[in-house]
């Protein structure tokens, strides 16, 4: 392989290794910083590149080992993750000032339930073990074969399938037991909640029937909804949708918060 195919396969891959490393890490810094190092070790080791893996796995592959390095370290965020970060957000005048500013200024400020399905997503993800973490993402949002994922994570198959399964389990059980979309018993309202603060205006009510989610909360089995949640991440470049700017914001304020809490927890 030369330099030339790696800069045609990086450039390809780029977009989804940006958003995989993204939502690995919660950090915009972190997935930029990362993806510049994939490049830079990938080119360092062109020569190693043997073809039994495809190069889109092999960069996967460089990117997970490089975010493991980031990863290992910190500590899995809480299940009500979303409960502390709201109710943080909702004393924080600085946040929803600049939340306000980005909504009425950029292009990629707007506020969609649908993005905030996907953000959601992202954190409950960050409550799992890291393995459990990488094989959903890889598998149920960038549609990886299981023997590729076992590649990535330098794993087994079995392994693979087995942190697929146990990291579903959790997260349905945690979106059954905490998202409002989806269970009327819930506790977490924050698409609708913050839907109504950014679109006063709109009929929140229409807007969240327009997802499939949502239309099928009463009648979809729960594994069936996990999958339309995965659906909705597949769709969805953070870095570029209408609502990034916003969501990124969010993003960085729950990472920033989680950290402080993590520390707290642990004095």
């Amino acid at each position: 392989m030369t330099i030339k195919d790696l800069n045609k396969a990086f450039e390809a891959h780029a977009v989804k290794l940006k958003s995989y490393l993204l939502r690995m890490t919660a950090s915009v810094a972190d997935a930029e910083d990362i993806l510049q190092d994939t490049y830079l070790k990938a080119a360092d080791h062109i020569a190693s590149f043997n073809g039994a893996s495809s190069l889109k796995t092999w960069l996967f592959s460089i990117a997970t080992n490089l975010a493991k390095d980031n990863l290992r370290a910190q500590k899995r965020w809480p299940e009500n993750v979303t409960d502390i970060a709201r109710a943080s957000a909702l004393a924080d005048h600085e946040f929803f000032e600049k939340a306000t500013h980005i909504s009425t200024t950029s292009p990629h400020g707007q506020f969609e339930a649908k993005e905030h399905i996907a953000f959601c997503f992202t954190c409950i993800s960050k409550t799992l073990p890291l393995e459990q973490q990488l094989c959903i993402f890889l598998k149920d949002i960038y549609e990886f074969k299981l023997g590729e994922i076992a590649a990535i994570i330098n794993s087994s198959e079995a392994m693979v399938k087995y942190y697929l399964n146990a990291g579903r389990t959790k997260m349905i059980n945690v979106f059954d037991g905490r998202c409002a979309l989806i269970n009327k018993q819930g506790v977490c309202h924050q698409c609708s909640e913050l839907n109504g603060v950014f679109n006063p205006k709109q009929n929140t009510q229409q807007e969240l029937m327009k997802i499939d989610l949502v239309k099928q909360a009463g009648e979809g089995s729960k594994k069936h909804l996990f999958s339309l949640r995965t659906k909705i991440l597949r769709e969805i470049d953070p870095f570029r949708s209408k609502a990034s700017e916003l969501q990124l914001h969010h993003l960085e304020y729950n990472r920033q918060l989680m950290e402080k809490y993590s520390e707290k927890t642990q004095d």
